[in-house]
């Protein structure tokens, strides 16, 4: 009841003070935040807000009082630079009579402590003002600030950011590279002097490209800044095709059990490179476990948020990050800021309180009397504001690598720049409605993004300084090595640029000969999940692993791979296939039956054998022309067989060498009628026999009237023709051609003559088969004839070898290959014509040559009376 009654009483207190204040028109300030900041009045104010501080303590509550605010700890002299570098830069630019002229800027900066709730608390008093009262309820006037210099950090910026947008308050940050910030939509009115993580990750990825290093662990902060950075690495990776080994989250509470982990993973990986987005008050817990398990043999990749960090610089840290690589922004130069930093001097206006904190720190002595801890030691030496900075070293003084501090100064300008255009509109000309201008007595901070989307200039140092559609800086980064130092330290050596090219790619400019590289063979390391397929071969991915875990497969016959790491092997064309190494294509080998394989010799030497054979009996034949054994049985018919055994054995010349269109119509045509008119011989040479025993008997007589030498050489003449229609029927309706087969051996082309029509040679080999046949059949039947008769014996002799001759061969010729077919069909003729002339034409030689005085008429005659 008692706790009721209170709050009501206290709600009553606050509304009767609030309807007092309206009715005043006054808005009182009804509270102050505690804040280190720095001040200096002028027509208009920037603001600042930068991380003088590393720490923030917040006071245990007890639920009982109200809680005591916040204070900061562990000062950082670079930070501190950064914020003096602004008030440089304001300080110059209220001397130039050029920009801003009958205009002084102030300035008023925050300390955020890197903490995102004193960066909004900043920010808030930033834009609200810190006066006790303020009576203007118009709100007429400039604002407190017309625009801000920072947060420096990602996440700040999108809290900042996400409420100052809706009043279109302009921040220019130096430091946040958050790519979410890019987005127009969220962040209207953000606009920053350093570049995107999206171009950073680019411009890491061309490094890792350079360098071949396909499989890298990613370790990234618990924050806006690394959880982004993080997604658009992995991004990057897959669209090249690189692989992330492991990915570990830094610890936000500094656990050591998960820094142990974390560690651990990078000891066990086999990943060599270590990429790294992180803040370095995040990163220096897992360093120092690094360092403490001796992990080396690792290259590491740093981000631009601790490249150049001093704190990492120290020899401890030598054997483990010697030779890191680094992204970091652009380093300029500031012409008289050192001077102007040496001259600083505190003073006792509670405003510029920062000033007070850095010269205690920077001199360990103390403003207050009874003394202060600094750095966990009690301080009791009395500063006096006089102390000389000269004398001193520090980051603070130090300005030989401007970097953030640069990114201030062209934050500062940018804003003063934008300012200026939009002092200088002119009425009527102005860019808002009814082409009007601002204001300049009423400024908003609106109107000063419009002009800031659009400004442009070049800085002392050179450099081109605008800002694209979504607020970025354009992309140029130094690429930094760590290397050892003359007293054991660590030293950072710019050794190439990386800036956005063409197609919007990221190039990257490197002096290799410049790099330290932290490993025993002083060059860079091999970070590979596989080795590169070499060409010849495919990947094959390891199931369940990434993409870039694969194995090596050779490519197949009649495949290749041109390329190192190819996806798929490529087929070759038709007429091409793979080499040995399967790297290159190669034109087929040509496979036909050739006068100079050996295969082809000795069958053209079998069938010019055969030629001075038939050539030889002929000779033979001819000089014994008048003797019994040659006049017996029709000399002429046997002269007749001789030549077309001679085209036979001369007809396997068509089936060697290369295939052409004339050589593969005429083969078959030659061989086809040479065969039919050696048949046809042979059978009406069986036919004479059987009408000249039938017309030695009685009953017979006239036989072989009927069948005289012109009907004789008419059989042969008809049977031939018939031969000789079967061929030019084929050759005009479908006439063999020269092809290019490949069934055979894919590897190899097999040149060949194509027959055509199957239908025509199965006509021309039937003809012959079938007169083979017949003159069998006749000559079977006459094998008993008398002596005197026997060549019947030998003619039925050498159609069984035809026979078997060619009832072989069709087996045969269907099942081999290539050219062997058609050394098959060349057998099957010489096996034929040589069977044919060896039994018809022997014996008859074997007498003339060997037995003279047989071949005689008597003895003929005498043999055949004695049989009788």
């Amino acid at each position: 009841m008692w706790t009721s009654l209170i709050i009501c009483l206290y709600l009553s207190f606050k509304f009767i003070y609030a309807a007092s204040v309206l009715q005043s028109g006054t808005c009182q300030l009804q509270g102050r935040f505690r804040l280190n900041g720095m001040y200096q009045a002028g027509d208009v104010i920037l603001g600042g807000l930068f991380e003088v501080h590393f720490l923030t303590v917040f006071p245990e509550l007890s639920f009982r009082t109200e809680p005591k605010p916040p204070y900061c700890e562990q000062f950082d002299m670079a930070s501190f630079q950064q914020a003096q570098t602004m008030v440089f830069a304001i300080d110059e630019i209220n001397k130039n009579p050029n920009l801003l002229p009958n205009i002084t800027l102030g300035y008023h900066l925050y300390d955020n402590c890197v903490m995102l709730g004193i960066a909004f608390r900043a920010a808030i008093s930033l834009v609200s003002g810190t006066e006790e009262s303020f009576s203007n309820l118009n709100c007429t006037g400039p604002p407190p600030v017309i625009g801000i210099v920072g947060d420096p950090s990602s996440t700040p910026s999108i809290a900042i950011s996400s409420v100052l947008g809706l009043f279109r308050v302009p921040i220019v940050s130096h430091y946040a590279t958050c790519s979410c910030l890019s987005d127009r939509k969220k962040y209207p009115s953000f606009f920053r002097t350093i570049p995107s993580d999206a171009f950073q990750v680019r411009a890491m990825v061309q490094i890792l490209r350079h360098f071949g290093w396909t499989w890298v662990g990613l370790i990234y902060s618990d924050d806006d800044y690394g959880i982004y950075a993080a997604q658009l690495f992995q991004q990057e990776m897959q669209l090249f095709g690189y692989c992330i080994a492991f990915s570990e989250i830094l610890p936000d509470d500094n656990n050591h059990r998960d820094l142990q982990f974390i560690a651990g993973v990078i000891q066990a990986s086999t990943a060599r490179v270590v990429v790294v987005f992180s803040t370095s008050s995040f990163l220096i817990p897992l360093m120092e476990e690094v360092v403490l398990q001796n992990i080396t043999g690792r290259q590491w990749i740093a981000s631009e948020a601790w490249t150049t960090v001093p704190v990492y610089h120290t020899p401890r840290f030598l054997p483990t990050l010697g030779g890191t690589m680094g992204i970091a922004i652009r380093r300029g130069e500031i012409k008289g800021l050192h001077e102007f930093l040496l001259r600083l001097h505190p003073s006792n206006d509670q405003k510029n309180n920062i000033v007070r904190i850095f010269w205690e720190k920077m001199f360990r002595c103390s403003f207050e009397k009874g003394g202060i801890v600094i750095d966990g030691e009690e301080v009791k030496k009395v500063c006096t504001g006089q102390e000389d900075l000269s004398i001193t070293e520090s980051p603070y003084t130090d300005v030989s690598g401007l970097r953030a501090p640069y990114n201030v100064y062209k934050a500062v300008y940018a804003l003063a720049h934008a300012l200026h255009d939009l002092m200088q509109c002119e009425e009527g000309r102005g860019p808002f409605s009814g082409n009007s201008c601002a204001d300049k007595t009423n400024l908003k901070p609106w109107q000063l993004v419009h002009y800031l989307q659009k400004v442009n200039f070049t800085t002392g140092f050179g450099d081109y300084v605008s800002f694209d559609k979504n607020g970025d800086a354009l992309p140029i980064y130094d690429v930094l090595n760590w290397q050892p130092s003359s007293n054991g330290s660590i030293r950072i050596q710019a050794v190439g640029v990386v800036n956005e090219g063409a197609k919007t790619e990221m190039v990257l400019r490197l002096d290799e000969d410049a790099i330290y590289w932290n490993f025993k063979t002083k060059k860079p390391p091999r970070s590979v999940c596989s080795e590169n397929c070499p060409p010849g071969t495919r990947q094959a991915r390891k199931k369940g692993l990434p993409v870039c875990c694969f194995d090596c497969l050779p490519c197949r016959d009649g495949e290749i791979s041109n390329t190192t790491n190819a996806i798929d092997c490529t087929i070759c064309p038709d007429e091409f296939w793979s080499n040995s190494d399967k790297d290159q294509c190669v034109p087929k080998e040509v496979e036909f039956l050739s006068y100079e394989d050996p295969l082809g010799i000795s069958l053209t030497t079998a069938s010019l054998l055969g030629t001075c054979i038939c050539v030889l009996v002929m000779i033979i034949f001819a000089l014994h022309r008048n003797t019994p054994i040659v006049r017996a049985n029709n000399s002429e018919l046997s002269f007749l067989l001789l030549l077309s055994l001679k085209l036979c054995f001369l007809c396997v010349l068509l089936f060697i060498g290369r295939p052409q269109l004339w050589t593969c119509q005429l083969r078959h045509a030659v061989f086809g009628i040479s065969f039919v008119l050696c048949i046809s011989s042979i059978l009406v040479k069986t036919m004479v026999v059987i009408a000249v025993f039938k017309s030695s008997r009685p009953e017979g007589k006239g036989a072989m009237k009927w069948f005289g030498a012109v009907q004789q050489r008419c059989t042969v003449l008809v049977l031939t023709a018939l031969q000789v229609v079967i061929c030019a029927v084929w050759l005009s309706t479908a006439s063999p051609t020269p092809h290019k087969n490949s069934q055979y051996t894919r590897s190899k082309i097999v040149y060949e003559c194509a027959i055509g029509s199957v239908a025509g040679f199965s006509l021309l080999l039937g003809y012959i088969g079938l007169l083979a046949a017949v003159s069998f059949l006749l000559a079977f039947l006459a094998r008993n004839l008398p002596d005197n008769f026997n060549e019947a014996k030998f003619i039925t002799f050498s159609m069984i070898i035809f026979c078997a001759v060619w009832i072989a061969f069709v087996p045969a010729y269907v099942s081999s290959p290539g050219k062997y077919s058609v050394a098959v069909e060349i057998f099957a003729i010489l096996a034929s014509s040589f069977g044919l002339l060896a039994a018809i034409f022997s014996p008859k030689c074997y007498i003339i040559l060997l037995h003279p005085e047989r071949n005689t008429k008597n003895a003929i005659m005498g043999r055949e009376t004695q049989k009788k």
